[in-house]
């Protein structure tokens, strides 16, 4: 059985602001079905420890550090996670913890089954047992249903106009918590579930300067929800005729972009994160990133629907 390893997820340096991704099957060697997210831990803190049957995951630090300690029948071994563009890939029957907390550290983690309760192994011993004999029965790790071989980068499938959507279209969501004084407080969405729609990449916006904006862009067919993992940030919606302002603050609020929907991301506060979770892979195709093109096309879309 492979054990955990570090997974440097591509990242894209700009001067507005560093953005790094990670794509199901690409970057991640599994699919997205769960993603959560902890913060508010207490300086210092630690998370309980636990093993999965089945589920892997991929562990990043969204802000500052934390160490995940894994236990094996024979070792035990530590990695501290402290930068936002590496990411610790755990296999199943894994057992691990998260400690030693810094102040204001974000946690985020990607899993490849949804939440269920007989996923989890609690007890110990029970756990070392289990990976006991799947060492001896020499277990094969699971691999990506959905391996992605083309370059999504490249797609030409894309219609070329735009949804019917406007700024109303667009929701904020409020996501369940799971909070815990000693802990921290949890916060999760789950594909098909909490979002309608599958969850196929994950990125975050970082190390955004004072004064600076994201975004001015809109998608032909993608869905977008977002999220202020830290601090906060505003997103001004624009339909080509209405405007809409939202502001978001709680790392357990989101807005849903629909599609057909020019967004720009603006008025960051110190140490801000916006985490973004999408539909699709990325393809150039979808983005239209020339507004005159998307008021254009939104004029295009009003006489055919008159």
């Amino acid at each position: 059985m492979t054990g955990p390893r570090i997974i440097e997820l591509p990242r894209f340096l700009d001067p507005r602001g560093n953005l790094a991704v990670i794509e199901e099957c690409r970057e991640l060697p599994f699919k997205i079905e769960r993603c959560h997210w902890i913060y508010d831990v207490p300086g210092g803190g630690d998370r309980e420890g636990h093993a999965y049957h089945s589920n892997e995951e991929l562990i990043v630090a969204l802000s500052g550090s934390f160490d995940v300690i894994t236990r094996y029948p024979d070792r035990e071994e530590r990695v501290t996670l402290n930068r936002s563009y590496l990411g610790l890939y755990v296999p199943r029957l894994t057992w691990r913890e998260i400690t030693n907390f810094s102040t204001n550290a974000v946690v985020l983690v990607l899993s490849s089954r949804p939440y269920a309760d007989e996923e989890y192994i609690l007890d110990y011993k029970k756990y070392l047992a289990l990976r006991e004999k799947a060492e001896k029965e020499c277990t094969d790790d699971y691999e990506c249903a959905a391996t992605h071989k083309e370059d999504a980068s490249e797609r030409d499938d894309v219609l070329p106009g735009l949804p019917r959507k406007t700024v109303y279209d667009c929701s904020v969501i409020e996501l369940d918590r799971h909070p815990s004084e000693r802990l921290g407080n949890l916060s999760v969405i789950q594909s098909e579930e909490t979002l309608p729609f599958d969850v196929k990449r994950v990125f975050f916006i970082y190390d955004v300067p004072g004064g600076e904006s994201r975004g001015g862009h809109a998608h032909r067919a993608v869905k977008e929800f977002i999220v202020a993992a830290a601090g906060s940030f505003c997103i001004t919606l624009d339909d080509g005729r209405d405007r809409r302002t939202v502001m978001l603050n709680r790392p357990y609020m989101g807005l849903l972009v629909e599609p057909g929907v020019w967004l720009t991301l603006h008025d960051f506060s110190s140490g801000a994160i916006a985490l973004v979770a999408t539909s699709d892979h990325f393809h150039h195709s979808d983005h239209i990133k020339d507004y005159p093109t998307f008021l254009s096309l939104k004029k295009d879309e009003t006489l055919q629907s008159d």
